[in-house]
């Protein structure tokens, strides 16, 4: 019972991500997952991201926490249409919560879409919400280690952004070593070093974004 019933759940889940993959195909957005360990800077990423983005594409917001409203705040101190999602102790969106908040946006006048994932190195990993790209933000205070310890996240994706790398001088991460580790895991996977504060290496970041846009969606 306990395998019909996952089997079912799932089913499910995939139903909805081909809805919201319908949907978004037919609307032309592009959608973009960002999943993360909590602290990573994955608000920080957007903000800045919005920030290059914003003269060029409307962009929309489905924020990710298990409490409160303060990510989703900083984002529409922007201008920036943000939806919020309070999971309450889950630890990933699903398809049908994406499906569920959807209609608050107007997809035919949204060019990209980007869903904050809850900070979690593991759930987020085996949902699929329909996205035409997974990202994975890590922080190189987290250490080199969590590519090997975690590769059901990095093997699903598509990009691998290592943020803060302003703090390379001081914390023990080696660069090298993540992207040997995230090849060895993932051999297609892009790997961008960025800071989201400094700005360093945010133009290739979102170079990716302008090239998949015209590549997958342009009008």
């Amino acid at each position: 019972m306990e395998i019909k019933l996952k089997e079912e759940v799932l089913k499910d889940q995939n139903k909805a991500a081909a809805f919201n993959r319908k949907l978004f195909q037919d609307s032309r957005t592009l959608v973009i997952n960002i999943m993360s360990s909590p602290g990573a800077g994955k608000t920080t990423l957007l903000e800045a991201t919005v920030k290059a983005l914003a003269p060029e594409y409307k962009i929309g917001v489905i924020e990710g926490d298990l409490a409160t409203e303060r990510d989703a705040d900083r984002l529409r101190a922007l201008g920036v249409d943000t939806v919020q999602i309070n999971t309450v102790g889950g630890c990933h969106l699903d398809a049908r919560m994406i499906a569920k908040k959807l209609p608050e946006f107007d997809l035919d006048k949204t060019d990209i879409l980007f869903i904050e994932n809850i900070g979690n190195l593991v759930c987020p990993s085996g949902y699929d919400l329909g996205q035409h790209f997974k990202v994975v933000v890590l922080s190189v205070p987290e250490g080199n280690d969590k590519i090997p310890k975690y590769p059901i996240m990095f093997r699903r994706t598509d990009i691998t952004l290592i943020n803060k790398i302003d703090l390379l001088p001081y914390v023990p991460f080696n660069l090298l070593e993540a992207a040997e580790d995230l090849k060895s895991i993932n051999p297609e996977a892009l790997f961008k070093p960025v800071s989201a504060l400094t700005g360093d290496g945010m133009g290739e970041w979102t170079g990716w974004i302008r090239e998949v846009y015209q590549t997958c969606l342009s009008r």
